[in-house]
């Protein structure tokens, strides 16, 4: 049995990599990337690197080729671009004879308002309109997405947001990696869908189990999406990424991340990492 992972020189994709050759035997691993030479130490650990551009179909023929489980993990850009992408890895699997996909979503896609949600939702449609067996892990936050701002509170600045009540499911990427590298090499886990989420919290509670980590008192400052926009530019933020950053916490307030299952239990016999632990992983790494 042969198993492709795609995008396997990413953050998650490296994770899931890691993973997996731990849980089984190296010649049933191959993965597809853009660039192979970045994955010249999972060629000299044995895994199958195969050339595969999403955006030039014709490659995904030959990287596919053989494969019996294929994981997409879903790619960068706007959704034009990653819904085109995806298409033509869902193509090219029908092609190849894919017996079972997995494909890395986001929490609540179907009905998820979101607006991240669109690219996935669209994904999970042209995935099951294939007939091909799927598995759609809909994650819902990293931990690690976090890590600009717990960096400014290191720094002494409060936890600012415009994200009001809402609730997150914050849970390490790691996490969401071991449960990937569970389906994707395990048994019984054809057409079905899991919400991956940590234990939803506010604004306020993630911060003070931030603030527990830290030893120290972390207030939050609630301001609204315009003064968020400016205080992150402040912060030396992109232009370019701030727009992301406020429909994020616009999402947050609109509950479209306040999805809490237990099916990381379900997957890897345990529930999601507690925050706290998580926290002081993340914290240990940037000091």
């Amino acid at each position: 049995m042969k198993m492709l992972v795609t995008g396997a020189t990413g953050k998650l994709g490296s994770k899931i990599m890691e993973t997996l050759l731990k849980m089984v035997p190296v010649n049933q691993l191959a993965v597809s990337v853009r660039n192979p030479e970045k994955a010249d130490g999972l060629r000299a650990r044995g895994v199958d690197v195969r050339y595969g551009d999403f955006d030039h179909p014709e490659t995904l023929d030959a990287a596919f080729s053989g494969v019996d489980r294929l994981l997409i993990i879903s790619t960068d850009g706007d959704d034009e671009t990653r819904i085109r992408q995806h298409t033509n890895a869902i193509s090219a699997a029908e092609r190849a004879g894919v017996n079972f996909i997995v494909y890395t979503s986001i929490t609540n896609a179907k009905e998820s308002k979101l607006f991240l949600a669109p690219t996935h939702k669209a994904t999970e449609e042209a995935i099951l309109k294939t007939g091909i067996p799927y598995s759609f892990l809909r994650n819902n936050w990293y931990l690690e997405n976090e890590i600009p701002s717990i960096q400014g509170v290191l720094a002494g600045a409060p936890w600012v947001t415009s994200a009001g009540n809402g609730r997150v499911g914050w849970a390490l990427q790691q996490d969401y990696a071991d449960a990937v590298a569970a389906v994707l090499s395990g048994e019984g886990h054809k057409n079905t869908v899991y919400e991956l989420s940590g234990k939803v919290l506010t604004q306020e509670e993630f911060a003070a189990v931030l603030g527990t980590v830290l030893g120290k008192e972390v207030p939050v400052k609630q301001v609204n999406d315009e003064t968020y926009a400016d205080i992150m530019r402040g912060a030396g933020v992109p232009d370019s990424l701030i727009p992301f950053l406020v429909e994020i916490q616009d999402g947050i307030r609109q509950g479209a991340l306040e999805i809490e299952r237990s099916d990381f239990e379900k997957l890897l016999g345990r529930p999601a990492t507690p925050i706290s632990d998580g926290l002081t992983q993340i914290v240990k790494g940037i000091s």
